[in-house]
């Protein structure tokens, strides 16, 4: 894989098959970007589970913090890695252990070592890109911002969500 380009349908791929999203790094500040794109996933209908050692025990937008990802109950199809390039390695082989299928390192976040040790263990890797704005980009409420999203289509947004004028990306699995 390119790790520097990606092509849309892998982006759309992994956005439709993902349901339950482990985010490390989540914070409970509301001015932090995790924080606002752990609000935005919840609400695209992603079931999002924070994970921060310093929060654990207590709730994030409604969600309990969880110390590190071997303590989240259940499956995790996708871990997102709002933490620094160091610590993905091994935030990494901790998304293999528990067999999520998806490491998405955040904006700025790239560690082609920890990516290649991903793919051979069979998952998808996203790195230095956030999966709010590919949403975003993919639905369309990207242009809303005045934004290009680089994406041409004639089909007309499906709206979603329980705000106005909130656009999905299609179907999904739940």
């Amino acid at each position: 894989m390119d790790h520097d380009r990606y092509p849309e349908r892998y982006i759309r791929g992994i956005l439709n098959e993902v349901r339950t999203i482990a985010m490390v790094g989540a914070s409970a500040n509301p001015v932090r970007p995790s924080y606002f794109a752990m609000m935005y996933l919840l609400e695209k209908g992603y079931d999002v589970i924070p994970v921060n050692p310093r929060e654990a025990g207590k709730e994030i937008l409604g969600k309990t913090v969880y110390e590190k990802l071997a303590d989240i109950p259940g499956t995790v199809d996708m871990v997102d890695i709002f933490r620094n390039a160091e610590a993905a390695g091994p935030l990494t082989d901790e998304a293999i252990e528990i067999g999520a299928k998806v490491v998405w390192m955040q904006l700025s976040v790239r560690n082609d070592e920890a990516a290649r040790k991903a793919e051979a263990a069979g998952l998808k890797v996203v790195m230095n890109r956030c999966p709010k704005m590919e949403y975003g980009k993919l639905s369309g409420e990207w242009g809303w911002l005045g934004c290009v999203s680089g994406i041409i289509s004639s089909r007309r947004r499906e709206l979603t969500g329980s705000r106005i004028q909130s656009l999905s990306i299609g179907s999904r699995k739940h």
